[in-house]
């Protein structure tokens, strides 16, 4: 079983910028697709940033392209958002997937942390 653990969310203004960390443990598969996923109130959760966990192509929600940026330390198992000219909007809780198959399609994603908050004000 894989355990994923977030870290980094928190609040910022508006403009502002947040690094979320993703540290994977347990029975993780050599190749892999990493990624992060956000629900905000009342919506349904939406994938944000996948990537193969061997480098490669790296997908994103039209709503975060140039802005955030996925990343990973595979000696330490851990991913990262890199989130940039934060809007309000972006706020949500935001959670880090592992899965298999094609990492472009946020359907292949089936372990889960446990969510960190993120908040930003106008």
């Amino acid at each position: 079983q894989v355990q994923l653990v977030e870290s980094g969310g928190g609040s910022v203004q508006a403009g502002g910028s947040l690094r979320l960390s993703c540290a994977a443990s347990g029975n993780t598969y050599s190749t892999y697709c990493m990624g992060w996923f956000r629900q905000a109130p009342g919506k349904e959760r939406e994938g944000v940033a996948g990537t193969w966990n061997g480098g490669g192509t790296k997908y994103y929600d039209a709503s975060v392209k140039g802005r955030f940026t996925i990343s990973q330390d595979n000696a330490k198992n851990t991913w990262y958002l890199q989130m940039n000219s934060l809007k309000p909007e972006d706020s949500a809780m935001y959670f880090c997937a592992a899965g298999q198959g094609f990492c472009g399609s946020w359907t292949q994603y089936n372990h889960w942390g446990q969510g960190t908050q993120v908040t930003v004000s106008p």
